[in-house]
């Protein structure tokens, strides 16, 4: 008769690692069973794929402890909510949903998160500024966990050549939660066969960053990132702009001129960033006739920002522009973590309109064309529709390469000629109420922010700017027409049909 194997009382160590797509949280996770077994350690490793924001977040699940002789080991296939030694979240908003699950506990869990942001559809879609705030994330993590290990992993990845897992690695070596040495951690990766030198340096830079004990300092809102104004550039176009930036414009405006002049080079030529000097250099004059030295030439600043904004408008010349540039396919090249060798399409979803054709066209073709309906809807039927464009292939990208090269044509444009007559409309209501009250005037400029994208998203954006300043009459007079101005553009921003807006709207006009 024989006798049953004994089962094992010992509790496991148990790990938790919530990752994306991409970021390695299976390499991570078949590290850290290699790494346990190399030690003689019995290890069990799941996974739970999520598809919940994002391209789907995972939790993969491990148990290890020592093994003993004779006895076999009861090992969990998911994690219980207050029972988590080690917690890994390749993400900020990942570490916060693994505190709102219960897996990080402050008796137990050693938390180790990456403070970057991978930002979620919710996120996107929102028309303003929809980003959830990091420091709630932060101040929750320090409460939750017994320790907390966090610092931007992946930028730190990136630098080293490598992906984030290599980083997470490191730093759960540093943490000391798994008794083994750093050497042994180290073995493991040159165990496994790819991209070995990367991988340890970027682990190795992990580790003795994590060490250092302190977490990265987040802040609710990113810092500004605005180049000071240079003596040159090299390019003797720019440097012609750069000399007109720093003798005719106030210090103040420096640095926001000098990225406008590099958008506009970007998105037409030199000649073109000359156009915009022109015409901030005009609101700059009635600036100074009204007072705006006095507020900091807070009018000329708004202007330098959002001119060039206007000026710099989403068509579909742009959007070609941008699908076919060198540094985009490196960017995903790095991104996914593609070797030299191997080949990576990425496949765009399109939904191109007649109405986006018509504004490529020539101004009097794409008129001709939108004053025959008949004609307009026929072609709309052959356009209209989604298209899924694999930029890579050599079809599609000859095409969007010829879209792009209608850069230089982009002047003659319908859309061009439309976007000119609403950005010059738009700068004489700021004018107009200029000498009457200048902070409206202010915001006024600053509504051009309702205003982005191409396609349906301009179209919905043009229209909430166009509510919002209908209202303008009614807050001219008013002392606190600014802030009232503001609450309407901030109202706009909540919701993308603009539910809120009317209710903004049905207010002012009770004042």
């Amino acid at each position: 008769m024989s006798s049953s194997p004994l089962l094992s009382t010992d509790r496991p160590l148990s790990i938790a690692i919530l990752a994306m797509g991409g970021q390695g949280g299976g390499v991570l996770a078949d590290w850290i069973v290699a790494l346990a077994e190399e030690q003689g350690w019995v290890a069990q490793t799941t996974s739970v794929p999520g598809v919940a924001q994002r391209t789907g977040a995972t939790i993969y699940y491990l148990e290890m402890l020592p093994a003993r002789q004779d006895v076999t080991p009861i090992l969990s296939l998911m994690p219980t909510p207050g029972d988590v030694d080690v917690v890994i979240a390749a993400e900020l908003m990942e570490a916060g949903r693994s505190v709102m699950r219960g897996l990080v506990t402050p008796d137990k869990t050693m938390l180790i998160a990456s403070t970057h942001r991978s930002y979620a559809v919710g996120e996107k879609e929102k028309p303003g500024d929809g980003i959830g705030d990091p420091t709630v994330v932060v101040d929750a993590t320090e409460f939750a966990a017994r320790k907390t290990i966090a610092f931007d992993m992946d930028t730190l990845a990136a630098k080293n050549g490598s992906v984030i897992s290599s980083a997470l690695f490191g730093a759960l070596a540093a943490s000391k939660a798994l008794p083994f040495a750093k050497e042994a951690f180290e073995a493991t990766i040159r165990a496994g066969g790819k991209g070995i030198e990367a991988s340890l340096k970027a682990f190795n830079a992990a580790h003795q960053r994590a060490l250092q004990g302190e977490s990265e300092k987040l802040n609710a809102t990113p810092p500004k990132r605005i180049e000071p104004l240079p003596d040159r550039t090299g390019h003797p176009e720019l440097d012609r702009l750069v000399s007109r930036i720093r003798k005719e414009f106030p210090a103040e405006a420096h640095g926001l001129l000098y990225a406008g002049v590099k958008k506009l080079t970007d998105f037409q030529d030199p000649a073109y960033a000359g156009e915009y000097i022109d015409r901030v250099g005009a609101l700059y004059a009635a600036d100074r006739v009204n007072g705006g030295e006095e507020k900091g030439f807070a009018f000329t600043v708004q202007a330098a920002k959002y001119v060039a904004i206007a000026m710099a408008y989403d068509d579909v010349v742009r959007v070609a522009d941008l699908k076919v540039r060198a540094s985009r396919f490196d960017r995903v090249r790095n991104e996914v973590g593609a070797r030299g060798e191997q080949i990576v399409y990425m496949t765009e979803y399109m939904h191109p309109r007649m109405e986006e054709v018509c504004g490529t066209l020539p101004r009097k073709l794409g008129e001709w064309i939108e004053n025959r309906p008949a004609l307009f809807a026929r072609l709309d039927r052959m356009v209209n529709r989604g298209r899924r464009v694999k930029t890579g292939t050599i079809f599609w990208f000859s095409g969007l390469y010829l879209i792009a090269g209608l850069r230089s044509r982009r002047r003659g444009s319908l859309r061009h000629h439309r976007e000119v007559i609403h950005r010059e409309a738009w700068l004489e209501k700021a004018l107009s109420a200029l000498p009457k009250n200048y902070d409206l005037a202010v915001e006024v400029l600053g509504c051009r922010r309702l205003v982005k994208g191409y396609s349906d998203t301009h179209s919905r954006g043009l229209s909430k700017f166009d509510r919002v300043l209908s209202a303008l009459p009614m807050l001219i007079e008013r002392e606190d027409g600014a802030a009232w101005l503001r609450r309407l553009k901030q109202s706009a921003l909540l919701d993308e049909n603009g539910v809120a807006l009317d209710g903004a709207l049905k207010t002012v006009a009770s004042l």
